[in-house]
């Protein structure tokens, strides 16, 4: 096998891997119909039957909404897990809450084809600026890193001085985190005058815009973007070629037209359906709420997986700020919070090349200082605070603008 590929399962010929997932998924469906959460939506299906992406689209779409709910009524995973609670190895909480189950089986999350195709393995230390604390983002990522042979600095998020200093001592080759905090970190060496060894860079939890990965070009390190999340681990990540997302070796992607599980036609864009063949957390069609399309053919790097355009926005206007979602109901739980707030609008937009997040309330004065310790607290992001006077904000029902240009 070529030094370039992970294994053998990427180049397969299309009816090969047709053939393996329809060995696959009949037995997936069967483990998800033992589980409680399922137990209603797939309990009359013929598993046999389900033995590839045309046979899924019959079954039901599994919303987060509904996960949400079911951990509600029967924390902490809702009766999706195929293990009890205390057979994992870590149990992680992401903002709504939602539990994320995680191990460490082998590469648990596969986040290592992902470091592979960016170039990172044996020999590189990488500075993993995900974060380690109740979010499995730091986890996955280091999962992956050991996967492929590479050294870990568990870097986490902040302290930007002591990560330049850990970075020149340690050796850091390679970083992951996302996309603009590696700018922020080398911007501080060149404050510091560090010189940092990073030669590539394995980037997620936000858009990659293009003005940034040629910043990083220039100053020699290889940025390449995967897409993923905490509950599904790896959906898609880039290669060298640089021509859309490659999809995933264990998991089946559907586009539908966003709220039905209907799909769309090849190229439309339509929100991301995710089926995963992990036997610990059998997902079925779960949807991500992420806009996409399938792009035509096969990556030039000789991946032959069906290929997506990459994160193409939201289907609601859940939003991603700073690697962090915000959601409408996190807006609505600001308003309710201060009774003098008529409405609120989150607006995302750029400062340079990093996130910003302002946050316009209608209201008849109040303690903005009081405002700002709310929007922290309650969309888990600090972000600028405009005080407005009702009837400012546009009447056109959006609660989060997105202004950044994806181009």
């Amino acid at each position: 096998m070529p030094q370039d590929f992970y294994d053998k399962l990427e180049t397969r010929s299309a009816d090969e891997r047709a053939a393996d997932i329809a060995r696959a998924l009949p037995e997936q469906i069967a483990r998800a119909q033992e589980l409680a959460g399922f137990r209603a939506s797939l309990g009359d299906i013929d598993a046999a039957s389900v033995t590839g992406a045309d046979a899924l689209a019959a079954l039901p779409v599994l919303r987060k909404s509904e996960l949400s709910r079911a951990q509600a009524a029967q924390p902490p995973f809702g009766g999706f897990t195929a293990k009890p609670t205390s057979g994992f190895a870590h149990v992680f909480q992401s903002p709504g809450p939602i539990y994320e189950p995680g191990d460490i089986d082998h590469d648990w999350w596969r986040m290592g084809r992902f470091l592979h195709a960016a170039g990172i393995g044996r020999g590189d230390i990488v500075q993993n600026c995900f974060g380690y604390h109740l979010t499995p983002a730091g986890m996955m990522f280091e999962s992956g890193a050991r996967a492929v042979g590479a050294a870990v600095l568990p870097a986490g998020t902040g302290q930007t001085e002591l990560q330049v200093t850990a970075a020149r001592d340690v050796g850091c080759t390679a970083y992951s985190g996302t996309p603009d905090y590696l700018k922020v970190i080398l911007d501080k060496a060149d404050e510091m005058g560090v010189k940092l060894g990073f030669a590539r860079a394995a980037v997620g939890g936000g858009a990659l815009f293009p003005s940034l990965r040629a910043e990083y070009a220039d100053r020699g390190i290889s940025c390449l973007q995967g897409y993923g999340t905490a509950d599904l681990g790896s959906i898609a990540y880039e290669s060298p070629a640089m021509e859309g997302m490659i999809v995933d070796e264990q998991v089946i992607v559907e586009i539908v037209t966003p709220g039905t599980g209907d799909p769309v036609a090849p190229g439309e864009v339509g929100e991301v359906l995710v089926t995963t063949l992990n036997p610990s957390y059998p997902l079925i069609r779960f949807a991500t709420g992420d806009l996409s399309a399938v792009m035509e053919g096969q990556s030039p790097c000789g991946r032959t997986n069906m290929r997506i355009r990459g994160w193409m926005g939201r289907a609601d206007q859940t939003t991603k700020i700073k690697g962090m979602f915000v959601r409408p109901e996190q807006v609505a739980a600001l308003v309710a919070r201060h009774d003098e707030i008529v409405k609120a609008r989150v607006i995302a937009d750029r400062q340079g090349e990093m996130d910003a997040m302002t946050v316009q309330i209608e209201a008849e004065g109040g303690n903005t200082a009081s405002y700002a310790r709310s929007v922290a607290e309650l969309l888990k992001l600090k972000g600028a605070v405009e005080v407005v006077s009702p009837g400012s904000l546009p009447r056109d029902g959006l609660v989060i603008e997105d202004r950044r240009s994806y181009d």
